[in-house]
């Protein structure tokens, strides 16, 4: 029966070792690419390492367009992810805390609508967002790409942390209430203390997405000085022209630097806030 059960757990693990590697190897392929000589990538496709390491793609990346280099493009994706992640933070923890703990008329409603707002496609919001932003004056700015999450647009984190909150007893702010705090000092007090874990979980995933959102900046963003990282790197490639997928790759690297990093040293982070209740926290 050992025998048996250490042959089934090798077999697992061989198995899970394969996928894995296979899911990685496009990304250890753009890396090592990256130190290839432009017009040998594709010619040695099949290689995956490059018979000659060069740092050149990472200098012509560097300098960037027009004048603006790599770095500022890596600046306002920063400017960008941090400044709508702290909005998406405090504006869904607020609402969340509303939907679970407030009894109010309606209260019902609004959960079923933000559930059937989780459901449609973004496409489908599109336009409307654009004509709307347009008449505000906002097209060629970072406001659609920052302003919005500050009012908890993204049901699913409204979701995560209410169902986080409903997880903490409510004892908790009975107890809170008799020492004569309010709803918000009962929040500010008791609950958003508690939410460290979720709170963590929902920075990770809207910093995340809004590092790697092209769509929303190709729409709203039109001055190459604006551009975040996901829309610049677009740049390097021109059909019409000629293609530098060397210095793509570089920079590709070097932006996919702090989401590896977040996910390698916030993983648990993930996990816990979605799958421990509030004393956890």
């Amino acid at each position: 029966m050992m025998r048996i059960r250490r042959y089934r757990r090798f077999i697992y693990h061989l198995i899970i070792t394969i996928c894995g590697l296979l899911m990685i190897y496009p990304l250890v392929w753009m890396i090592m690419s990256s130190f290839k000589e432009t017009n040998t990538i594709f010619t040695t496709a099949q290689q995956l390492l490059p018979k000659k390491f060069t740092v050149e793609n990472y200098v012509n990346g560097w300098k960037g367009f027009a004048g603006v280099d790599f770095g500022r493009f890596l600046t306002n994706s920063l400017f960008i992810s941090l400044v709508a992640t702290v909005g998406t933070v405090l504006s869904s923890s607020v609402v969340a805390y509303g939907l679970a703990r407030c009894r109010f008329r309606g209260r019902r409603m609004i959960q079923v609508a933000m559930l059937l707002s989780m459901m449609l496609p973004a496409q489908v919001l599109m336009i409307p967002q654009y004509l709307w932003f347009q008449k505000l004056g906002w097209i060629n700015s970072y406001k659609p790409l920052i302003v919005p999450y500050w009012f908890a647009i993204q049901g699913f984190f409204v979701y995560l942390m209410t169902s986080f909150i409903e997880g903490i007893p409510h004892d908790l702010d009975e107890a809170a209430k008799i020492d004569g705090c309010s709803y918000l000092g009962v929040f500010r007090r008791i609950i958003f203390p508690l939410m460290k874990p979720v709170l963590i979980t929902a920075s990770i995933f809207s910093f995340m997405w809004r590092w790697d959102d092209f769509l929303s900046a190709l729409l709203y963003v039109n001055q190459s000085v604006l551009y975040p990282v996901s829309l610049a790197l677009k740049l390097f490639s021109d059909p019409s022209t000629s293609s530098d997928y060397g210095a793509m790759f570089a920079m590709a690297t070097i932006s996919i630097l702090p989401i590896m990093l977040i996910f390698i040293f916030m993983q648990k982070y993930i996990v816990e806030g979605i799958s421990t209740s509030g004393l956890k926290g």
